[in-house]
Order: C-alpha cells, then sequence, then structure tokens
C-alpha cells in the first residue's frame, strides 16, 4: 500500500465549545474561571460539564474531546502517517472541518490538547496569522468534504456495520486507487443516516465494540 494514501476522516466528532445554552450554568463558569478564560472560550467537556449538559440536543454524543485527543495520538504517530501515506480529517457534529498536516504532534497532556483546540475554534487555525498553519478550521459538511476529496472507496468502520474483519476492511480499500476511512469520534451509538449515506460499505471489524482509537491503532 506504499503508492496509496489513505484519507482517515474523524465522523461526527464531539468536538465543540461551550453552546451558549448552557454559558450560564455554574459548572460551566466555574471550570471557565478557574482557567482565566470567558465560557464561550472553552470546550464543551463531559467530565466538566455533565449537570450542564442535560437537556442539549444529543447531548449523549457531545462533549467528549478526550476521543478526538487518543484518535490523533495513534493517527499522527502511526507508521502510515510517518510514511506519508495518510490524511487526516476531522468532521464534528457542529459541521465544522478540520484539516491537519502530516507534520501535526498533537500534545501528549489532555488538558495542553483541549487548550489547542480551544484556539484552533476560536482561531480558525494554529498557530493562527501564519500562510500554512499545522490545523485549518473550515465550515464545511462531511458530505462538502467527500465532493472534494472524491474518494474511490469509502467505508465506514462501525460496531452497527456488516460483519467483517480488519483483513476484509485492508482488501477493499487496497482495491481502490483513492481509498477513505470512516471512524467515529464520538462515544457511543450508530453512525446518522447522512454519515452512512455518503460511504460505499459499513463494516464492523470485531465482534465487540471497539474504542475508535484501537481501531485507529490497527490501520
Amino acid at each position: 500500500m506504499s503508492h496509496l494514501t489513505l484519507d482517515l476522516v474523524f465522523v461526527e466528532a464531539a468536538l465543540e465549545l461551550v453552546p451558549v445554552e448552557i454559558l450560564g450554568h455554574p459548572s460551566v463558569r466555574r471550570n471557565a474561571k478557574r482557567r482565566g478564560k470567558r465560557p464561550e472560550e472553552t470546550l464543551l467537556d463531559r467530565s466538566l460539564h455533565h449537570y450542564a449538559m442535560t437537556g442539549l440536543p444529543g447531548q449523549e454524543k457531545r462533549g467528549r474531546p478526550d476521543i478526538l485527543h487518543f484518535c490523533l495520538l495513534e493517527a499522527m504517530g502511526s507508521p502510515l502517517n510517518r510514511t506519508g501515506n495518510l490524511r487526516v480529517w476531522v468532521s464534528t457534529q457542529r459541521g465544522k472541518l478540520i484539516g491537519i498536516d502530516p507534520s501535526t504532534r498533537p500534545p501528549r497532556d489532555f488538558n495542553r490538547f483541549k487548550s489547542l483546540m480551544e484556539q484552533l475554534l476560536l482561531e480558525a487555525s494554529s498557530p493562527p496569522g501564519v500562510e500554512s498553519p499545522l490545523l485549518r478550521v473550515r465550515n464545511m459538511s462531511l458530505g462538502g468534504l467527500v465532493e472534494e476529496l472524491n474518494p474511490g472507496m469509502i467505508v465506514a468502520l462501525t460496531s452497527h456495520g456488516s460483519p467483517g474483519s480488519f483483513a476484509a476492511a485492508a482488501e477493499m480499500l487496497c482495491g481502490s486507487g483513492s481509498p477513505a476511512v470512516f471512524v467515529g469520534a464520538y462515544p457511543s451509538g450508530p453512525m446518522e443516516e447522512e454519515t452512512l449515506a455518503l460511504a460505499d460499505e459499513a463494516l464492523s471489524v470485531y465482534a465487540e465494540p471497539l474504542e475508535a482509537w484501537t481501531v485507529v491503532s490497527r490501520l
């Protein structure tokens, strides 16, 4: 597969700034004050904002930036990325698309990662103000990205897909000149119908659900 480039897309990523509906909640304000930030400048985080998130639409899939953190550590440090055969994208539940330069090395410390993501979502690039940032945010849907990349084969890896294996997924992807993989970067549950509609195949690669970063580590 040395001549191929795989587009790895983290879909429905649970990454967003605190939404306006809960900016006034005590737990949100308390956390922001402790960090010396305004509430709207901080990431939504289930571990800090559990009670504040009660009643938020789709709250069961939101507020888990730690999942993306683990996934990016695996992806950006992978042999596939080191050999120049991987491109990584993040499509969030809030309609943001993050493009990631292959040379990016995410912070290992979660708090530093959160600060980086906050800066990125506020400034639209990181480092901000440079011509070629390592991370760039666009207002683009997953469908828009697929149209732009025009991959020959898209395989969605999900525990709710057809029974398969990593070997079966690899065979499908290697048979395409421009393959892409969808991996859900959210806590649990099936991918949305509009996400699955963009994929050519939806595969479950193991008999039990796997953590997203475990799946990424085997690509």
